[in-house]
């Protein structure tokens, strides 16, 4: 038995409620169950709860055994003080408040259907990808459709808080932290911290200075990246590097350690160098993008304002001074699906929170909704159990159903589990 579990049937009533009677004997009636708590502190706030002719409304505490009450030191812990309701599994011991009266306790251990605790250990101690591996196809579809809907936005709320906090930084500047949260998506998992650290050591405002010149985006990024430190062959690296260092002072700017970037185990395509080069074509092509995305109404416009590619250099190069044969080097189009997923979408769900506008909640979700569902090993995993996912908004869904419920057995807290128990 688990406190995990207690929780669950005490939420939904779950176990036997007739004739309910503290341990002293008192009759109990369940009027509120309470707010579950996730915090420190009871377990349920806000109860209500009728003992004998007494209406109580407080807190609600519950063990696996009465005992643990000393076991977790709330004898002495003055949040304890006003519980109503003590909910034990066993009540292996009497509690008493420090004014000597009895601490009302309801133990549960003969009211407990087996068939659900039953099932509740078979998914639990289950060896298989998920819990429910092999029942979660039988799901009725409008129970797991809902739960799908509940779990993309708790996945878009947790991307906005990476969003959020980079706006406390940034004095609540929309373009600058957009600017820094889309240059960490361009470096992708394995770049994506130095070029995160890039954008943050090259303001966007510094770049708002020189939104003409292409060639002077690129020196300030390719010098502030640390990639134009030693001496070059190629004239299109050696402009480059005597241009930063003109802006270098003039910005008082300091370039970060080019040892940051990562080339081993990385298809070309999708060398660092490649990617500034675009990042810098998609800044100077669509300089407030920011606000052009906002201005977007359907996906086909945001992929245009997102398509870019390398400056002519590039075409013929995949690092300074080592010629390659010619090739447009545009972004290709997972990368612009993983910057509409990862930067696009969470970005408008927030703004539209702040700003009190659902058009831009309502737009995030419905881009996700036409965006072709991503591949990955996950979402093949998820397939082949029999639930596919048609789009982006699916595959995200489940890649947080998988991620922050399946993987930890929260299986209690989640929609499946609930209908598979009940």
């Amino acid at each position: 038995m688990t406190e995990e579990f207690l929780w669950y049937l005490w939420k939904f009533r779950l176990f036997d409620n007739s004739d309910l009677k503290t341990t002293d004997g008192d009759s109990i009636q369940i009027i509120k169950p309470g707010q579950h708590n996730t915090d420190s502190g009871p377990d349920f706030f806000n109860a209500r709860i009728k003992i004998q002719r007494t209406e109580w409304a407080g807190n609600v505490e519950m063990h696996t055994c009465a005992s643990d009450w000393h076991k977790h030191k709330h004898t002495t812990d003055k949040a304890y003080d006003n519980i109503i309701l003590h909910v034990v599994h066993d009540a292996d011991l009497k509690l008493h408040r420090k004014n000597g009266e009895l601490i009302p306790t309801l133990e549960l251990k003969d009211r407990i259907p087996e068939n659900i605790y039953g099932k509740y250990v078979q998914i639990r101690s289950g060896k298989d990808w998920i819990p429910c591996d092999k029942q979660i196809s039988s799901i009725d579809k409008f129970i797991l459709n809902n739960w799908l809907d509940r779990l993309l936005v708790e996945r878009l709320e947790r991307k906005s808080n990476a969003i959020i906090d980079s706006l406390k930084q940034n004095t609540n500047n929309w373009e600058e932290t957009f600017y820094q949260i889309l240059a960490r998506n361009f470096g992708q998992k394995i770049n994506s911290d130095p070029f995160e650290l890039l954008a943050k050591q090259l303001p966007f405002s510094v770049l708002a200075k020189h939104k003409n010149s292409l060639m002077q985006i690129e020196s300030l990024l390719f010098g502030v990246a640390g990639l134009l430190e030693k001496e070059f062959n190629d004239d299109y690296a050696t402009n480059l590097q005597k241009e930063f260092r003109f802006l270098e002072k003039k910005f008082k700017l300091v370039p970060i350690d080019a040892s940051l970037w990562k080339f081993m185990r990385l298809h070309p395509p999708n060398f660092p160098t490649l990617r500034i080069s675009q990042f810098a074509n998609l800044i100077f092509k669509s300089f407030h993008l920011f606000s052009k995305i906002l201005e977007a109404n359907n996906l086909k416009q945001l992929i245009n304002l997102l398509e870019t590619e390398t400056s002519e250099y590039w075409q013929t190069h995949y690092r300074f001074d080592s010629f390659s044969p010619m090739k447009k080097k545009k972004l290709g189009e997972d990368a612009v699906k993983i910057i509409i997923i990862n930067t696009i979408a969470p970005f408008l769900f927030i703004y539209g929170k702040e700003k009190g506008e659902e058009k831009f909640c309502d737009n995030a979700l419905s881009i996700l909704k036409k965006l072709e569902p991503e591949k990955n090993s996950i979402i093949a995993k998820w397939n082949s159990i029999g639930i596919p996912a048609r789009n982006s908004y699916e595959t995200q869904a489940l890649l947080q159903m998988k991620n922050e419920y399946c993987s930890k057995k929260r299986c209690l807290e989640c929609s499946v589990g609930n209908a598979l128990l009940k």
